[in-house]
């Protein structure tokens, strides 16, 4: 019975994980649903156009991607230089870039 509790116990942990990962997958569809909601109300900038007003600014940077806060109306843009990752936070309603964190 030990023997089966020592096979057994890796594969709670990996499933524990998969089912966290999966909560957090299910809650950035819900934002990225939420912020395609509230670009068709007319209340948030699409992406593609934060985009084009953060890129520029970011000249030398590779851009990883997005993410979008629903409760802030906010999105998230990550870019990596020289091996430092920098999140540059933009209010969704206007484009303003609120935050820059390395």
């Amino acid at each position: 019975m030990k023997h089966l509790a020592i096979v057994l116990a890796p594969i709670a942990l990996a499933l524990s994980g998969a089912v966290a990962a999966t909560a957090g997958e299910s809650q950035a569809q819900s934002d990225q649903g939420e912020a395609r909601k509230e670009m068709r109300a007319g209340n948030v900038l699409s992406l593609r156009e934060i985009e084009r007003r953060v890129l520029p600014q970011m000249e030398g940077s590779e851009y990883l991607g997005p993410s979008y806060d629903s409760t802030a109306r906010a999105y998230r843009l990550k870019f990596i230089k020289d091996g430092r990752v920098t999140f540059v936070d933009v209010d969704a309603r206007t484009g303003r870039i609120i935050n820059r964190s390395r």
